[in-house]
């Protein structure tokens, strides 16, 4: 007899839903919200960002002022932004080190008048 495979965990159900189904399940999970902001308890309960939660919502017969959805779009793209900078400056800190170091050297300190490296190997 063969090993059995181990079931994996694939995460709350609600949380793999496509949006057929999420539009479905929120039929019946919206009557027993009891929060103070539907968007963002619908977002963290069906694993999706606020703009999606919105448009869903708005499927479902919701209505969100014009402000409130742009404010939405606005944090997206702040967070988007601030995700490209960090992301550019971990690669920048990546080529700082790549330059000054190579398979023996951890930290190239500099070279004789031969052209041999010195410095910290790894």
């Amino acid at each position: 007899m063969g090993k059995r495979k181990k079931n994996k965990a694939k995460g709350p159900r609600h949380k793999r839903l496509n949006r057929k189904g999420r539009l479905q399940a929120a039929e019946h999970w919206i009557p027993t919200y009891v929060g103070k902001n539907i968007v963002k308890g619908y977002a963290k309960h069906f694993g999706v960002d606020k703009l999606c939660a919105v448009a869903e919502l708005e499927m479902l017969g919701y209505t969100f002022s014009e402000n409130y959805t742009q404010q939405l779009k606005d944090e997206q793209n702040q967070k988007q932004r601030a995700a490209e900078k960090r992301k550019a400056a971990k690669e920048m800190e990546n080529t700082f080190w790549d330059d000054d170091s190579d398979e023996t050297f951890a930290f190239i300190a500099g070279y004789t008048e031969g052209g041999a490296p010195y410095g910290i190997t790894w």
